[in-house]
């Protein structure tokens, strides 16, 4: 199973995501590094482990806080020159083709957030032709947040799939295993990717068995709650 580190951007630094309560997230304060800027997060979290992937959150373009959505872009596109090696899976809010053509032009693995549409046509109008995206159903505790049909019916998905509790992100209170579980049952086919509220290897150990095929995490990693040596082993 992979493990890919996550970073979430607002205004050009790296702040904690929790809970998903954007409008109160500040500046992270890491374990591994004394600074929040983008930068430095990626050479900490690549001193813990080589991960190959790494899942960048740009709030300001989620939130539409930019004019022009492109407030974190030169510094997504600065992490993508430092790191060449490392595949970057971006979510940039995408809810339509202008936007997916600006970030299509920075040639990162894009993150297609359920949240972001609130009708199937604004999700079939895309013009993402070779499925090489990422689907992220997104969940709040009320809620799953999109169109429905979209989380219902597969013929939708490309072949990965991140299943986001966003109330659970940051909140370092253990997965919601009941709501993989029940994606995991009507998805064999596809790779299921499980993001929020992993805590530790424990956890990671569990997401494995249940056939889970990648994590996403942060608070984890950032309060060294996950050793080098226990990253290695959930590899293999």
């Amino acid at each position: 199973m992979k493990v890919i580190p996550v970073i979430d951007l607002l205004n050009g630094v790296v702040v904690h995501a929790k809970k998903g309560d954007r409008a109160t997230y500040q500046a992270i304060h890491s374990q591994l590094t004394p600074s929040s800027q983008p930068l430095d997060i990626v050479a900490a979290l690549l001193d813990v482990y080589p991960f190959q992937q790494l899942y960048i959150a740009d709030l300001n373009a989620i939130q539409k806080l930019d004019a022009n959505y492109k407030n974190n872009y030169n510094v997504i596109a600065s992490i993508k020159e430092r790191y060449s090696a490392l595949e970057l899976w971006v979510d940039a809010g995408i809810s339509n083709n202008a936007e997916l053509s600006l970030w299509l032009e920075l040639d990162t693995r894009l993150i297609i957030g359920s949240e972001n549409f609130p009708h199937i046509n604004n999700y079939t109008s895309l013009n993402i032709q070779d499925k090489n995206y990422i689907l992220s159903l997104d969940f709040m505790p009320l809620a799953y947040q999109g169109p429905v049909e979209l989380l219902t019916n597969i013929e939708y998905w490309p072949q990965d799939v991140i299943v986001m509790s966003l109330s659970n992100v940051g909140a370092n209170n253990g997965t919601n295993i009941d709501l993989l579980q029940k994606t995991m049952a009507r998805a064999k086919s596809f790779n299921i990717i499980a993001a929020g509220g992993i805590r530790n290897a424990d956890d990671l150990v569990a997401l494995k068995e249940m056939g889970i095929n990648a994590a996403l995490l942060a608070t984890a990693l950032h309060q060294k709650q996950i050793s080098t040596e226990q990253l290695e082993s959930i590899k293999q």
